[in-house]
């Protein structure tokens, strides 16, 4: 007989009980063991290192009240309140039985135990646990959705606008990748819509009733990686003070969005690809695999030869993660969309602000066209809502964009224009330096995110 996959912890003080149980036990169970201290009970618990806990109702010599197991009973489920605990009681003390399922037994033998009904306890009593195990990963992934929920923002980023022969493109790859499950790689510069590209692929695919979750990795720690995205089980470090479903089976059954997956670091990107072969995961702390049924999609802002640089990125993860690759235009490649984004966005912002409707002069339109828009879609946007907010009518004009290249930028002094020139040298050497990534250059530079990406749009970074 193969012994079940299971961690059994037997407390009493009495060493013939213990022997007799590891005798018993270890023909079917991996690993039981035995702790004849019941003082050392509450420090292997915060270890989390055990399925089940068989727990005596009496330690001292000659004690029969069962206050000592009732008392660790009470200190475990304090511990740890989902742990599956079967208590061990004298033969006939019922009472005493149902006293400790009220305060959070699992269950009860009486001893002499039968061999089988034990067995047959421990094993009720494991299945108990991988219930509540299952019970806490689902309202994990329940937090995990209201997060993503949470986190698609405004209804202006509802959909992807355009007309131009390069969205028609991008919209019919889309299209035809959404009902697939392959793994989609999105490229594109910051603030083109990768993200929009990638709801649109879930919200178009057999999995749109379940999970979207997205990660940045370009703002995870590498120290952090394994634990979130793997996930792992209480006390696996310091921290650790309860089991944590990694985003890899939090979006069970949906769609995982791995954003800036180019600035993961290489000795990382082995341990994602061997998740991908084989489609499980072991979360930190875990000695089992765990079965993983996500459809993922990668989005990076660095460019297909950088992505080709095998000192950058491993060819065998880039070969699994882009089955198909879709890469989605910047904005000047594209100027026929900026008309029809500009009214899109002058309308959703008036709406949200309660404020009237804005109408774009066409001296306007024809300067937001001619624009380079560094800063793509998502500079566009905060240009329209800033206009939309501080104009003083209802038509919106070339005054109202303060664009970096503009006649309309006020002169700067040479005091001033030597600050901002040592600005943009010290943006532009962060943003080398970490390779692109936004999320930490910006914490090098003591920014946030969005004011980083400001002072790009002011320099046509």
């Amino acid at each position: 007989m193969t012994p079940l996959e299971a961690r059994i912890l037997v407390v009493d003080d009495n060493e013939d009980i213990l022997q007799a149980a590891r005798l018993l036990l270890k023909r079917r169970f991996t690993a039981v063991t035995t702790l004849s201290d019941p003082t050392q009970l509450s420090t292997l618990v915060r270890r989390g290192a055990f399925d089940v806990l068989l727990l005596d109702m009496n330690f001292a010599p000659g004690a029969d009240s069962g206050d000592e197991g009732l008392a660790k009973l009470a200190e475990v489920m304090a511990i740890d309140p989902e742990a599956v605990v079967v208590m061990v009681t004298a033969h006939g003390d019922l009472e005493l039985a149902v006293e400790a399922m009220k305060k959070g037994a699992a269950d009860f033998v009486t001893k002499p135990w039968e061999n089988e009904r034990l067995v047959a306890t421990l094993m009720a009593a494991l299945n108990l646990r991988r219930v509540r195990r299952e019970a806490a990963e689902l309202r994990q992934r329940h937090k995990g959705l209201a997060a993503a929920t949470h986190d698609r923002g405004s209804g202006a980023d509802s959909g992807m606008i355009g007309t131009s022969p390069a969205m028609l493109s991008v919209f019919g790859a889309i299209r035809r990748a959404a009902p697939t499950d392959a793994n989609v790689l999105i490229l594109g510069e910051n603030g083109t819509g990768k993200e929009l590209a990638a709801r649109a692929l879930h919200r178009l695919s057999a999995r749109a009733h379940e999970a979207f979750l997205r990660v940045d990795l370009g703002a995870l720690a590498p120290q952090l990686f394994e634990s979130e995205l793997f996930g792992h089980r209480r006390g696996a470090f310091t921290d650790a003070r309860a089991d944590r479903t990694g985003y890899l089976r939090a979006a069970a059954g949906g769609t995982l969005f791995l954003d800036e997956i180019g600035n993961v670091p290489l000795h990382l990107q082995s341990k994602l690809l061997t998740v991908l072969e084989r489609r499980e995961v072991i979360p930190v702390g875990a000695e089992q695999p765990e079965p993983i049924d996500v459809r993922l999609i990668c989005a990076t802002n660095l460019s297909r030869e950088r992505l080709g640089d095998e000192d950058r990125f491993r060819p065998d993860l880039l070969y699994r993660i882009n089955t198909v690759e879709i890469t989605l235009p910047p904005l000047r490649e594209r100027r026929e969309d900026i008309p029809l984004l500009l009214q899109h966005y002058a309308a959703f912002y008036a709406q949200k602000y309660n404020l009237p409707p804005r109408r774009l002069s066409a001296a306007l339109i024809d300067r937001l066209a001619a624009w380079s828009w560094p800063g793509n879609i998502r500079a566009l946007r905060h240009a329209v809502e800033r206009a939309v907010i501080l104009c003083e009518s209802d038509l919106l004009g070339v005054e109202d964009f303060p664009l970096s290249d503009s006649a309309a930028t006020p002169q700067a002094g040479p005091d001033t224009a030597r600050l901002d020139e040592i600005e943009k040298t010290a943006i532009m050497r962060a943003l080398e330096k970490h390779g692109g990534n936004v999320s930490r250059a910006a914490t090098a530079l003591g920014l946030t995110r969005t004011s980083l990406y400001r002072r790009m749009e002011k320099y046509g970074l």
